[in-house]
């Protein structure tokens, strides 16, 4: 998963910005002028940005040169940087809906685990959102997956239910681990459901990997909601 710092993120959007402008990659002294720091420390930065592949360099020779002479490395971003960048603001752009979301769902999963764990399971996948939104295509298929678990919960998955209290993607992670292994080591009458559930699993996985950290803080904050609410049903029964 892609990491970086706000720093690397500030400096990665002003490359963007004078990339367009100047309608070409652009000398690391303008980046440095743009942000207002020394040359030096925008080289070295945007040299960082290159290692984590969202920029890249090149050498060119120095204004009103054509002949041999010294030439002077440039900067501009990759088609990573532009997926990177356009994953965050749409982000950012759901994020007011996040809220409103995050309670009609946790509400759907109590109201499945009351009724019959497979039926609500076959229904909460058929409605899932789009994935082209992922903050909320993940938070609906942790209450898919938490389902999945619920209809083949056993002793010996206690344990490991436990680790999705662990925060972040590790917890994240483990869920959807659980549930492809409750779904693949249990007998299943209908192969339909569980081949959809599959795929969409690995779609979770893959959507994860290429989240945010605060993203990555939202979803595993909604995880410690759900079980919660998970428990409280299971012990009113």
């Amino acid at each position: 998963m892609l990491k970086l710092t706000p720093r690397q993120q500030a400096f990665l959007d002003n490359l963007f910005d004078l990339y367009r402008e100047f309608k070409g990659p652009v000398h690391y002294s303008i980046v440095a002028k743009k942000l207002g720091v020394n040359k030096f420390s925008a080289y070295d930065m945007l040299k960082v940005l290159e290692e984590k592949g969202v920029a890249a360099s090149s050498y060119v020779l120095s204004d009103g040169q054509t002949g041999p002479g010294r030439s002077q490395v440039v900067f501009y971003p990759t088609n990573k940087a532009a997926q990177f960048l356009t994953q965050l603001r749409d982000e950012v752009r759901n994020s007011g809906d996040w809220q409103s979301f995050k309670k009609r769902i946790l509400h759907q999963l109590e109201e499945s685990l009351k009724a019959n764990p497979k039926e609500a399971l076959r229904e909460s996948l058929s409605n899932l959102p789009d994935a082209k939104i992922p903050l909320n295509y993940c938070a609906a298929m942790i209450s898919v997956l938490l389902l999945n678990l619920e209809q083949v919960r056993t002793d010996s998955l206690l344990p490991a239910l436990e680790a999705l209290q662990i925060k972040g993607q590790i917890g994240l992670a483990t869920l959807a681990g659980l549930s492809i292994a409750s779904s693949l080591t249990n007998e299943a009458d209908d192969t339909s459901l569980t081949e959809n559930l599959l795929i969409h699993t690995r779609s979770f996985q893959k959507q994860l990997a290429e989240m945010s950290d605060d993203s990555i803080t939202k979803l595993s904050l909604f995880l410690n909601d759900a079980m919660l609410r998970m428990h409280q049903v299971q012990n009113a029964v």
